[in-house]
């Protein structure tokens, strides 16, 4: 049994369909809604396109510039807030908005409090201190970039890499930038190049989003891993107002991701310029010292030294012939120094000699002990003692009438 065909509708006509119902719903028509402002745009026009945000859902929202113009503040992201306005269904993109007429500030947003808390945790710790901060090298062979591998952002830091710096090798760990789990994927890329040492700067970020699509870059555990880390690592989350946590703990904070490279890498032009400039100048300082030498080795050339060596030969012969007299006649006046005053010690010590006065006539006496007899009263009557003529000894005995019995014998 055929059934009848339910007639097809176009897109545009299911949309303005859906749209139709929600107008039609008085408790649509104006409800108040509170949650926290992200990707807020303050357009140009004056209208305000946002996003209101709770734990588990969004709401896109747009007030136009005939209500904005009437806010009492500037709303901006993380802005706890209560707007009132109506829901409809915007039928090109099929996406229903609150279309709103009124804005009042509710509080701080929680994320953005979490944020402010673990800042001022992590900022009292010292991780933020300058001090801290490695140096990045003026010119570096290999950078480590954790991000989504098939985002925009890797790819404008590959295009810049090739353009500023070729030489420079690019190493990708590829990693979630949003959502769960993302903060323990990029901790793991930089503990992978912390581990294998492959590159010279390690680049975490990805581009531009809400609060919660950069939330992963608030994560404390990151913080510490980024502050730990061996090689200087440059932050390059969102667009150039927004800030993260490890904006504040890295070695350096670029704006956006093609920025980092920017930073990171030097201008191959300006090297090469500088690198000739440098040529240009150690060539002129070789060619100054170049014409120095000659110089030199031209005065040299023309030198008595060269030119007539025999004449510094005969000089230096000359010199040596006046030393060797001069030293002969200091040597024989010393000499003669010397004999005369060893003649005159000779001639004293001999006059000292007792052996010379023996010679004369003279004699010693000993007594039998060998000691000089000085005196009478040292030998008793009939005592012997020795006698110490010129050319030897002889025995004496003294008698009682003082004359001498004398016993010849000589002994030495």
């Amino acid at each position: 049994m055929d059934k009848a065909q339910t007639p097809a509708v176009t897109v545009t006509q299911l949309n303005n369909f859906i749209k139709d119902c929600l107008e039609n719903l008085p408790v649509l028509n104006r409800i108040s809604v509170k949650g926290e402002i992200s990707n807020i745009t303050l357009h140009k026009t004056g209208h305000i396109y946002m996003t209101l945000k709770d734990e588990g859902a969004l709401l896109k929202t747009v007030m136009f510039r005939s209500d904005a113009s009437k806010l009492a503040f500037v709303p901006k992201n993380g802005d706890k807030v209560v707007v009132t306005g109506r829901i409809s269904v915007f039928v090109r993109d099929g996406v229903y908005q609150l279309y709103a007429t009124d804005m009042e500030p509710d509080g701080i947003g929680s994320l953005y409090i979490a944020f402010e808390k673990l800042k001022a945790k992590l900022a009292a710790e010292g991780l933020f201190d300058e001090s801290h901060k490695r140096r990045l090298p003026s010119v570096p062979y290999s950078i480590g970039i954790v991000t989504a591998p098939t985002g925009a952002a890797v790819r404008d830091m590959i295009n810049i890499s090739g353009r500023r710096f070729p030489g420079c090798e690019i190493v990708l760990f590829p990693s979630l930038v949003q959502g769960s789990g993302a903060a323990q994927n990029i901790i793991k890329g930089i503990e992978y190049f912390n581990k294998t040492g492959r590159v010279e700067i390690i680049v975490i970020g990805r581009g531009g989003g809400s609060i919660e699509d950069l939330w992963a870059f608030n994560d404390e555990a990151l913080a510490r891993v980024i502050y730990n880390s061996r090689i200087p690592v440059i932050s390059a989350v969102g667009h150039e107002t927004d800030f993260t946590i490890a904006d504040f703990v890295a070695d350096l904070r670029a704006p956006t991701p093609s920025a980092a490279m920017e930073l990171a890498l030097p201008d191959i032009r300006e090297l090469l310029h500088k690198f000739e400039n440098v040529r240009s100048r150690i060539s002129l300082l070789l060619s100054k010292r170049l014409d120095g030498e000659k110089r030199l080795l031209k005065m040299l050339s023309s030198a008595t030294a060269l030119t007539s060596p025999e004449r510094l030969y005969q000089d230096k012969m000359m010199e040596l012939s006046r030393f060797t007299d001069r030293l002969e006649t200091i040597g024989t006046a010393v000499m003669t120094e010397r004999k005369n005053a060893l003649t005159s010690l000779a001639s004293l010590l001999g006059s000292y000699n007792p052996l010379g006065v023996l010679k004369r006539g003279y004699s010693v006496a000993y007594d039998n002990d060998g000691r000089i007899i000085s005196g009478t009263d040292q030998i008793y009557i009939g005592g012997s003692f020795a006698l110490r003529l010129s050319d030897g000894m002889i025995q004496a005995v003294r008698t009682e009438d003082g004359e001498l019995s004398e016993r010849y014998g000589h002994n030495g």
